[in-house]
């Protein structure tokens, strides 16, 4: 039988394939140092189309992935419930480092992440 974290983050999942973009729209998106573990999960509400995400929420695991967390992953779907999303738009990937450039690091690659230096975000191909 599967554990409460696969069935939570199935049921994120689930919602994201859900039926045509409505609102409020809720985003999810997974950060971490390398694109297989996310330590980092940011929710955000969008309340009608070009609106400003608001309002937002940061989860992290030291230790583990966030994507694993149960506990984690039952706060994110409390929060989208609380806030009305309708619809949840999400990656199926880590899309980046969960370190903020310009407040956990200056210029344009993190040192703490050097593995995202030499990727694309939002494909996950390494680029030569």
């Amino acid at each position: 039988m599967a554990d409460s974290a696969t069935l939570l983050l199935k049921r994120l999942r689930k919602r994201a394939k859900k039926g045509r973009r409505r609102f409020p729209l809720a985003t999810l998106a997974f950060y971490g140092p390398d694109d297989q573990q996310a330590s980092k999960l940011v929710a955000s509400i969008l309340e009608r189309e070009g609106a400003e995400p608001s309002p937002m929420q940061k989860w992290y695991s030291a230790a583990g992935d966030v994507r694993n967390d149960a506990r984690i992953l039952g706060e994110v779907i409390a929060f989208l419930e609380e806030n009305g999303a309708r619809r949840v738009v999400m990656p199926d990937r880590v899309i980046g480092c969960p370190h903020e450039e310009g407040i956990d690091y200056s210029g344009s690659v993190c040192p703490r992440c050097p593995s995202w230096a030499t990727r694309d975000r939002w494909t996950g191909d390494v680029i030569q």
